[in-house]
């Protein structure tokens, strides 16, 4: 979640709240509560390429902003939301800053609605990755598979919620490590787990069962995790897809 430097802004006493409570899932978060003089605060903060979080109208943050925005190569993300808590609105930098999945994880935190209105989003609520590879497997080239699998289907990179794996890949440094550089979680499960989903599975490989007790840990693993996101109505937007040391599935979610 992007929390390195944000800023959350509010007006009421019951936003202030929300805010705080924001602070409690992004630590390096700052609350800003009716800060004097308003505009030229906040635009200072925006033109210093910080995250913000209007708790306020949008009519507020859109004439705030208004004579200090760019395009949405170079502006930071910015989100509005109600003083309930309710609703995120990615106002800004929706795809190429971040701010529609920044917007989802801040939704399934506070239990609120994610309203994002770019293109082909309405299409799905989540995207996961899963991925397998060989020992060792570079992080270049798991990052080239996965970048590429997704320009499949004309997706972002910055959509994407997690990669997930078999668990006897945890300790994966390429998997870790492209993990970290895209802010997101690895999650792993056991053979057990994937086992579970094999139904799903387009392609079922006994090499790979012999070796790791499942017919197949991309598809599998991205399956599964969908799966846990509390609902059925999942997708395999791309099924295995491999190059010469690793291999990625991307699935989809309502």
């Amino acid at each position: 979640m992007l929390n390195n430097s944000a800023l959350i802004i509010s007006l009421t006493d019951t936003g202030k709240q929300l805010g705080q409570h924001c602070c409690e899932w992004m630590p390096y978060a700052e609350t800003l509560h009716c800060p004097k003089p308003f505009a030229q605060v906040v635009q200072t903060a925006f033109q210093q390429q910080r995250p913000l979080i209007f708790i306020t109208a949008v009519g507020i943050a859109v004439r705030t902003l208004a004579s200090v925005i760019k395009n949405k190569y170079q502006d930071p993300p910015v989100l509005v939301m109600d003083q309930d808590g309710k609703f995120i609105i990615p106002l800004l930098s929706g795809h190429e800053g971040g701010a529609n999945r920044w917007a989802k994880q801040l939704g399934q935190v506070l239990n609120a609605q994610a309203v994002i209105t770019t293109a082909h989003h309405y299409i799905y609520s989540g995207l996961v990755a899963g991925m397998g590879s060989d020992r060792g497997c570079p992080q270049a080239l798991l990052y080239d598979l996965l970048q590429s699998s997704l320009q499949s289907i004309n997706a972002d990179i910055k959509e994407l919620q997690a990669i997930s794996s078999i668990n006897r890949k945890q300790d994966e440094t390429g998997l870790i490590a492209l993990a970290k550089q895209l802010g997101i979680p690895f999650i792993c499960y056991g053979a057990n787990e994937l086992r579970s989903v094999e139904q799903y599975l387009t392609q079922r490989s006994k090499i790979v069962f012999r070796e790791v007790g499942v017919y197949g840990v991309a598809e599998a693993a991205a399956i599964f995790y969908a799966q846990q996101q509390h609902t059925e109505s999942f997708k395999l937007l791309v099924p295995k897809q491999k190059n010469r040391r690793s291999t990625c599935a991307i699935v989809s979610w309502d």
